[in-house]
């Protein structure tokens, strides 16, 4: 059979876009901030990780503008040989110290943060131990190593614990891979619980904090801080593309673990360096957090309005208690019917069907901003009760 043929007919984003309900690629021409342009059409954007709204802070815009200007687009090679500029390394001290680990790396993407640092630490005869929910770059990771893969039920302690239990002593380590925030559903790993089951099997943890970045924490450090377990997390990874208003990743945590992976990490040496601008634009990004605390005040104070008035109205919106609220649907078409009427309406938001979330958990993936009005709230809430009454989810 030709190796093409699995392309000529696979039809499902054609049938979607002819019964009008393909949300995929949708073309955006303005910035991004708490209102977007589709078409030439205003719509409030719920569908973005920009939770402290930095795209358009004056200082993060001057900062990347600063460091285009004087290191130019690219780095035109890998950190290992033509590409560690000096900004690199100024940002991967300043974020050392702001999450409270003795040294960070950072990498072009938050993706390849996963797969690079999953890869290098987990070998032949190591075992990685994840979160049926993980993101999809750990599963990645997992996959990239050499090591065995083992899944545990989401947020589970007593499927973690039997998970652990289970572990056969290959001669190897174990380390257990979790989401700090849930991308889809908004929850919170148990950390400190799964610190203790760490300690009592001899595993080591990561945390992937990617949406936790900016948002939990006194200063926005992510969840080890929101729980007081800094010093007890191994490692703890980031993204720039959500809070810092950028693009590319860190992984933080004790000295040799970081030289260990900046020396052994195949996405890391293999590819080009972050570029200059993106550098820049993270460093604005750390000034404002470390000086700015209105942004996420502003940013919580939304969000805990959302969760109240979704929740009042009927609508199921899980256990989430972060800035990602679903609205639970369960059927897919239903989730698609609303995301359609949502964007008749000015709203944006996300469809999520499975395998992105379990068999009958297909929902509408709603995000939020330090940017959103109380007047584009009072739209999006009217929005949705309207279409909540009209499709039957609300009675």
């Amino acid at each position: 059979m030709d190796l093409f043929q699995k392309c000529r007919d696979y039809m499902e984003p054609t049938l979607a876009k002819q019964a009008g309900y393909y949300p995929y690629f949708q073309v955006i021409d303005s910035e991004s901030d708490s209102k977007v342009s589709i078409g030439g059409r205003d719509l409030v954007m719920l569908g973005s990780n920009n939770y402290l709204g930095l795209t358009t802070h004056p200082h993060v815009r001057e900062r990347a503008a600063w460091a285009l200007e004087k290191f130019g687009p690219s780095c035109t090679g890998s950190r290992l040989l033509n590409g560690n500029f000096n900004i690199h390394e100024e940002l991967e001290e300043r974020l050392a110290a702001f999450v409270g680990k003795e040294a960070t790396l950072v990498f072009s993407t938050g993706f390849q943060t996963n797969l690079g640092t999953i890869s290098a630490l987990i070998g032949r005869h190591d075992t990685v131990v994840i979160d049926k929910d993980d993101h999809a770059s750990i599963y990645d990771g997992c996959k990239l190593s050499y090591g065995k893969t083992v899944r545990y039920e989401h947020n589970d302690m007593a499927s973690l614990r039997k998970v652990l239990e289970s572990t056969p002593d290959n001669g190897g380590g174990v380390m257990v891979v979790t989401d700090g925030v849930f991308s889809m559903e908004g929850d919170i790993a148990p950390l400190p619980e799964m610190i203790a089951l760490c300690k009592e099997f001899g595993a080591r943890l990561m945390v992937d904090d990617a949406h936790a970045s900016g948002v939990l924490g006194p200063r926005g450090e992510g969840t080890s801080a929101h729980f007081g377990v800094t010093d007890d997390v191994d490692l703890m990874m980031g993204t720039f593309s959500k809070s810092f208003a950028s693009l590319g990743g860190f992984i933080a945590g004790d000295a040799d673990v970081i030289d260990y992976i900046r020396h052994n990490s195949r996405p890391f040496i293999f590819s080009a360096a972050m570029a200059p601008a993106s550098v820049g634009a993270c460093l604005g990004a750390l000034d404002v957090m470390e000086t700015e605390p209105e942004h996420r005040e502003n940013l919580w104070k939304t969000v805990q309005r959302m969760q109240s008035e979704y929740r009042r109205m009927g609508f199921d919106t899980g256990t989430s208690e972060t800035p990602v609220i679903p609205i639970i649907l369960g059927d897919e078409m239903l989730v698609y019917a609303f995301w359609r009427n949502l964007l008749d309406e000015g709203v944006f938001v996300n469809p999520v069907r499975p395998p992105a979330v379990p068999a009958g958990r297909a929902l509408l993936r709603t995000s939020y901003m330090a940017t959103h009005t109380e007047e584009q709230m009072d739209f999006v809430l009217s929005a949705f009760e309207k279409i909540g009454h009209k499709l039957g989810v609300l009675s």
